[in-house]
């Protein structure tokens, strides 16, 4: 059964309070884990059954327990047991993050301590500093299959993804959600957990469903939380700054590329920026949000990591014809967001050897496609924008056509913006903190809202190649603009603008910066190139030349030699694999680089799939690759506005589906470079972008695809090249730019797992079995400390 199917039949009502600290115990039967809640009035009991080695065996007690009658309980526990050892404090802790089974028994993974990294409307926003995973049988009644080589080199890769970096939750804010979805949405929190961003849904998903609710589990959350305080016109305010990755199609940055066949992009991330003005003893405060997003261009395409070619060949499948997972990959951001769609596409244009080019001109054909069989008011925007050629401009001017383009985007899809009016406590403090889930914030009785001022509607969603580097500096130039109108929406400002070279757009800079390097240390394995943030603050270029190439040298390292254990990692932490006696292990598999946009397994056999998918050690080369002969399909017409992406608003607004919705029947004109009979080849030549797609003038250029700044509604026009403003004077695209990075990153998300563990440095049993020092491994994935 489904898991949305699972979780339908679960139907569970919040209590009116959430646990938060919990102290776990044990006997020789069972473990005994007993929480309460933060004012210290209600204790809850959950037992979980040691004597079954391979089921998983959950019962919660349904009393509600003063602090007295429940150590009343505990001491009986201990008496029933003296025969066995009685009852063992075993930890303090602060929630389970899920229960996960290799090969042999089941483990719990429990939050051991925790940080309070801010706060949402009085909500405490955490991070998890240590964890534990802890087998559940005791030892007594385990087997030899849970000491087998296999089930603790699974335990050791489970471990490699470190929970304790860049992952966060709260007990009563659902930080899965925008503030806006928050405060109009009343989703269970059953079917929060299978959301798009929680990354622990798999683990959770049992013990969901045999409780019936959430009370003893945390959501988890895998991206970047900052929240900072400052100051303008002498009245203070709180920035936070959230970045949500996805689960759906996450991975590492040559391991998942594009689209997947539901339309989950890789690099897929939510960047959220929430401000408030401190006011305290004001009757009522603002409150904004805006939101926008990145992710890998939606088409089938992927690269093969390489130990010899830093620049692996770019993989463009020729497999989805009728454009249908990208158009289900729109389809579900207007689920998700409403319309517009607004795409800003950072890739090249125009390069001496076709390769981002490429992507660039099937990503244009892609859009204009969708966009025929839309009504136009629902038409997806794009805006294409050279970021490297634009460069050669200077930075400042790079920031000016960024700031009209974001100014342009803030004015289609809006900001949210609302009114809290916090009741008071009997002693006259304004208590914030809410008894229930946030989806009752209107009614709660601490306090309340206004219906909202202002709402979003529509979404900014950004993109270069990797979606780190450009993408970040445009998100950044989207931030401040954002950030200019809710200044000036709570009043806190004058005029709704924020100058670039104002001392907060450099503090705001910084957070952007610091969010830029975690989400490529994430994906990408180094912190962000940030050859524009370093010219911003007059940085000597000479120090930010030599930073560059480290930087690049030590994403190249972790590409070609981690990525692959980071994946198969994420694969188990998420459940996308899930091991099982006498069949074959994880590291036996094939990379799903590959099958991931092309459905190859069933033709390839294990033998030869490597070698009929060989590497070409060219610079990049564009190969056209494809599983099975296709033919030529007519095109839709183009006056129909029957298309599934704007009917998706008639629906609840419930995120990224699971499922697959239909699609219509559009078909396009195949490439005639597409209809070779060795389309699995590696060695086709580099081919230029004008025969590969010997209709890209007609798209490129049809009406309203002009320079920017011509005419005032030019903007208003669905597809529009921005690269007309730096057109004149520019020199050619070098034969290898090398990007740049600045700023220290933190260490990587994929380290030193759960806390009993050290970091196991090694090849992926992909490549040859190599074990890799320690020093090598914190070099790769830590750089930057060889930089002073």
């Amino acid at each position: 059964m489904g898991e949305q199917a699972e979780v339908a039949e679960v139907s569970a009502v919040a209590p009116p309070y959430y646990l938060s600290k919990f102290k776990l115990y044990e006997t020789r039967a069972n473990f005994y884990l007993v929480g309460r809640d933060k004012s210290k009035t209600t204790w809850r009991l959950l037992k979980i059954d040691r004597s079954e080695p391979l089921e998983l065996v959950i019962s919660e007690d349904p009393t509600i327990y003063s602090f007295r009658e429940c150590c009343v309980l505990l001491r009986r526990i201990h008496e029933g047991n003296k025969r066995t050892g009685g009852l063992k404090f075993v930890s303090t802790c602060y929630g389970i993050v899920g229960f996960i089974k290799f090969l042999g028994p089941y483990y719990v993974l429990l939050i051991t301590e925790r940080r309070k990294v801010g706060m949402i409307c009085g909500h405490a926003i955490y991070a998890v500093s240590k964890s534990k995973m802890l087998p559940i049988p005791h030892s007594t009644m385990r087997s030899n299959v849970d000491i087998s080589k296999n089930e603790n080199r699974y335990k050791r890769l489970l471990r490699t993804v470190d929970i304790t970096k860049d992952f966060f939750f709260s007990y009563s804010y659902h930080v899965m959600h925008s503030l806006q979805k928050n405060l109009s949405d009343n989703e269970t929190d059953i079917v929060l957990y299978d959301t798009m961003f929680v990354w622990n849904a798999f683990i959770t998903r049992e013990v969901r469903n045999l409780l019936g609710n959430t009370m003893w589990t945390v959501a988890l959350i895998h991206g970047f939380f900052k929240q900072v305080k400052y100051s303008k016109l002498g009245r203070t305010f709180n920035v936070t700054l959230i970045a949500r990755r996805s689960r759906h199609y996450a991975g590492t940055r040559y391991l998942k590329r594009g689209v997947n066949k539901k339309g989950g992009a890789a690099n897929d991330v939510e960047t959220e920026q929430i401000v408030f003005e401190e006011a305290p003893g004001r009757k009522s405060f603002g409150i904004s949000s805006v939101v926008q997003i990145r992710g890998s261009i939606p088409l089938f395409w992927s690269q093969e990591t390489s130990r010899l070619n830093i620049k692996p060949d770019i993989i463009l499948s020729n497999e989805d014809l009728n454009y249908e997972a990208t158009l289900l990959h729109f389809q579900n951001l207007v689920a998700r967001y409403g319309n517009p769609i607004i795409i800003l596409n950072l890739t090249k244009k125009q390069e001496k050897k076709p390769r981002e080019s490429i992507l660039h001109a099937e990503f244009v054909k892609a859009v204009a496609f969708i966009n025929r069989g839309l009504p136009k008011e629902n038409r997806l925007k794009f805006r294409n924008l050279d970021l490297h050629k634009l460069f050669r401009l200077k930075g400042a001017k790079v920031f000016m056509l960024l700031n009209k383009v974001a100014t342009n985007a803030l004015d289609h899809t809006g900001f949210f913006v609302s009114q809290m009016f916090p009741r008071e406590k009997s002693d006259g403090s304004l208590n914030l903190s809410s008894r229930s889930r946030v989806k009752k914030l209107y009614d709660t009785k601490e306090y309340h809202t206004t219906k909202p001022i202002r709402l979003q509607a529509g979404v900014l969603r950004t993109n270069c190649i990797d979606c780190l580097d450009r993408t970040n500096v445009a998100q950044y130039a989207f931030g401040l603009v954002a950030l200019g109108h809710q200044l000036h929406a709570l009043g806190i400002i004058s005029v709704p603008e924020i100058d670039v070279d104002d001392p907060l757009a450099y503090k705001v800079m910084s957070i952007y910066e610091a969010m830029g390097d975690t989400l490529a240390l994430q994906y990408g394995g180094s912190a962000a190139h940030n050859k524009i943030f370093s010219e911003r603050r007059g940085q000597w270029k000479a120090a930010t030349q030599s930073q560059e190439f480290i930087r690049t040298l030590q994403r190249y390292l972790s590409n070609a030699y981690m990525d692959a254990m980071k994946q198969d990692a994420i694969n188990l932490f998420l459940g996308n694999f899930q091991p099982e006696v006498r069949k074959p292990t994880l590291w036996e598999l094939n990379s799903d680089q590959h099958y991931s946009i092309g459905s190859l397994t069933s033709l390839l056999s294990e033998n030869n799939s490597r070698s009929i998918l060989r590497r070409s050690l060219s610079d990049g080369d564009i190969i056209y690759e494809s599983s099975t002969p296709m033919t030529p399909s007519d095109i839709r017409n183009e006056g129909s506005s029957d298309h599934p992406l704007p009917a998706v608003m008639e629906n609840d607004n419930k995120g990224l589906s699971e499922s697959q919705p239909e699609i219509s029947p559009f078909k396009r004109e195949m490439p005639s470079s597409c209809e070779s009979d060795i389309s699995h080849s590696r060695c086709a030549p580099v081919i230029s972008a004008r025969k590969l797609f010997p209709d890209i003038q007609e798209i490129q250029f049809f009406p309203g695809y002009g320079g920017f700044g011509e005419r005032d509604d030019e903007f208003d026009s669905d597809m529009l090249d921005l690269d007309e403003i730096s057109s004149s004077g520019n020199s050619e695209e070098e034969a290898y730019d090398r990007s740049s990075l600045i700023g220290s990153p933190s260490a990587s998300s994929y380290g030193h797992g759960f806390s009993d563990t050290s970091h196991e440095g090694r090849a992926h049993a992909r490549h040859d079995q190599v074990e890799y020092s320690d020093s090598f491994v914190r070099w790769v994935e830590q750089g930057a400390t060889l930089i002073h």
